[in-house]
């Protein structure tokens, strides 16, 4: 038998199957759940630990939770893979029975140090942690679904702009071996209609003589392919969420399965603070789906909307009492689950949740804080983050392209910026072809751009400067707006609610152009509007493309909330570093695409 379907053998049936020396069979049956014990206990206690939009940041975030105090809010320092490697580590220890799972969005839109090597460290790392599933959520399909594959099953063959395999894992063979943990794309269908990894997934738990057995099923978001480039998920079809739970829960049951966990790469929020356990406010796409999910349902795990919260469902519905939780963004949280069953019935007769902070070191102005733990990072996925941080650097010398002169983020009489200019027209070039999206215009805001890009003598630019440029990861998306809409869009800019209208101009792609006239009441202010000097009428449609963080309706531009047929397109620094590999030299271009006219 292989190595790796030992390894698929001990996931399926509960991990405790592990090919292991006669020397180790105890250890390895006590890390199981097995007990010497000949007393069957009543209930058995299972943890459940869940997490959720970990998007590759092996490096502490520098971000901070949010916690009530009796003083006022505060805030305590949290994330980093290896301290979140420490949490783990941690809450395992007080529980023989326990199983770790991921909601989603393990990687994509992820940091340098992760993104650099298609998120292959990130692998390695909960390889180190001890996953037992993951449902993968939207950014996973980022690359296309052969890619997931190839995160899945390990290998270094290239579907992607940059190479694989650039870095191995000391102890393990050349290349890259892929996640040591089951993917779950339960509602993920090809074309026959099977599903394009397993579905569902089994742990089971022993203890004296009893046996308890949880059933997995992983699923990401319906409308994926609204999220990412139509040619990654081309022949993939996005099942109902609640549906496909419904019809697969006989056919754990049937396998044994006495405890049902969702694993689910959707989400909402609540109103309640972290620290407390309420579903106060729910709401979100999450909702319709728990609302028509069978009752043998016992605990969702969720993500995808950054949020963190533990909501008791039975108190909305007591028909449903579920356990529904997400454990927020960036590994800055760990979701503690705990579940008493019943050994006699084989039935969760109770069960909690709590949000643990992983605090791990300050940064900046932010201080430990003394009222929560603060956990120790485990060496080996500390080693390893070291380690891809070194290995970064000759990467981020790689050469992109050749610039003729300085894109400045300096702005325009307009408000326009040069830099902002390029990146529009960047996300256009990348997105405008009809399988890309078929977009025609493009928007780029001046808070997305946090560094000047400056040639070197030569006229040489380098990853690490489009990096510093675009630092954020966010993806690309096409929605199709009225003339109307783009108008009210572009007032938004100008919004007298906002104490400086001239810093939230958005810079425009080539083919685009306006005036405006401050002097006017709002609603009055944008004058002309034109796509390649043609008048845009009001019930126009346009295909515009903008960074998700727009399209999500940030820094109050509410109107890109109303764009109609979405289509994802790639990740906004592959854009840039495409546009100067196919359009190298470029040339800074100081021509004014937007007009001011109060000032003349």
């Amino acid at each position: 038998m292989s190595a790796r379907l030992r390894r698929w053998v001990g996931h399926w049936v509960g991990g405790c199957a592990r090919a292991v020396s006669a020397l180790a069979v105890a250890a390895a049956l006590a890390g199981c759940g097995a007990s010497s014990s000949l007393h069957t206990p009543e209930v058995m206690e299972i943890a459940v630990l869940g997490f959720n939009d970990f998007h590759g940041n092996l490096e502490p975030p520098r971000l901070a939770v949010p916690v009530p105090a009796s003083t006022g809010a505060s805030q305590v320092p949290a994330g980093g893979a290896a301290y979140f490697a420490g949490a783990v580590a941690a809450l395992k220890a007080q529980h023989p029975h326990h199983l770790l799972v991921s909601a989603g969005d393990m990687v994509g839109a992820s940091p340098l140090v992760s993104a650099l090597f298609l998120d292959e460290p990130t692998i390695h790392a909960f390889n180190l942690m001890g996953v037992d599933f993951h449902a993968p959520g939207n950014h996973e399909f980022d690359k296309g679904w052969q890619e997931l594959l190839r995160l899945q099953r390990g290998g270094c063959e290239k579907f992607t702009v940059r190479e694989p395999c650039q870095s191995t894992t000391p102890g393990q063979s050349a290349g890259f071996a892929g996640a040591q943990f089951p993917f779950l794309t339960a509602n993920t269908l090809q074309a026959d209609g099977s599903t394009l990894l397993p579905a569902t997934g089994l742990k089971r738990f022993s203890e004296g003589g009893a046996t308890i057995t949880v059933g997995l099923i992983g699923l990401t978001l319906r409308a994926t392919p609204q999220l990412v480039n139509p040619a990654g998920v081309a022949g993939l079809r996005f099942a109902d969420e609640a549906d496909t739970v419904n019809a697969l829960i006989p056919g754990l049951r049937a396998q044994g399965a006495d405890v049902i966990v969702v694993v689910l790469h959707e989400g909402g929020s609540t109103r309640a603070p972290v620290t407390e356990t309420s579903c106060d406010g729910l709401s979100g796409d999450i909702v319709p789906i728990v609302q028509r999910l069978d009752p043998a349902v016992d605990v969702v795990v969720s993500g995808h909307t950054h949020q963190a919260y533990v909501c008791d469902y039975g108190r909305i519905d007591p028909a449903r009492p579920l356990l529904l939780t997400s454990a927020g963004q960036y590994g800055t949280l760990l979701t503690h689950i705990q579940l008493g069953v019943d050994t006699r019935t084989r039935r969760v007769v109770r069960k909690s949740a709590r949000q643990v902070i992983v605090q791990g070191q300050a940064y900046g102005n932010v201080a430990l804080h003394p009222g929560f733990a603060r956990f120790e990072p485990q060496p080996q996925v500390q080693e390893l983050v070291q380690r891809y941080r070194s290995a970064a650097q000759p990467l981020l010398q790689r050469p992109v392209g050749q610039a003729s002169g300085a894109f400045l983020r300096t702005m325009l009489p307009s408000g326009e910026s040069v830099l902002g200019n390029l990146v529009a027209d960047a996300q256009l070039a990348a997105t405008q072809a009809p399988e890309h999206g078929g977009a025609q215009v493009s928007f780029m805001h001046a808070g997305g751009l946090r560094a000047d890009l400056v040639p070197d003598e030569q006229g040489l630019l380098r990853y690490q400067q489009l990096f510093a440029v675009q630092p954020f990861g966010n993806s690309l998306e096409v929605r199709t707006y009225t003339g109307a809409q783009l108008h009210a869009l572009l007032e938004q800019q100008f919004d007298d609610s906002h104490s400086s209208s001239y810093s939230r101009v958005l810079s425009v792609s080539q083919g685009l152009s306006y005036r405006y006239d401050l002097r006017q009441p709002p609603g009055q202010r944008v004058q002309d509007l034109r796509l390649h000097g043609v008048p845009i009428e009001p019930t126009q449609p346009v295909r515009a493309v903008m960074s998700s963080f727009l399209a999500a309706g940030g820094s109050g531009f509410s109107v890109f909330t109303q764009g109609q047929e979405p289509t994802g397109g790639g990740q906004d620094i592959d854009a840039l570093e495409a546009y100067f590999r196919t359009h190298s030299p470029v040339a800074p271009s100081s021509s004014a695409r937007i007009q001011r006219i109060d000032i003349q």
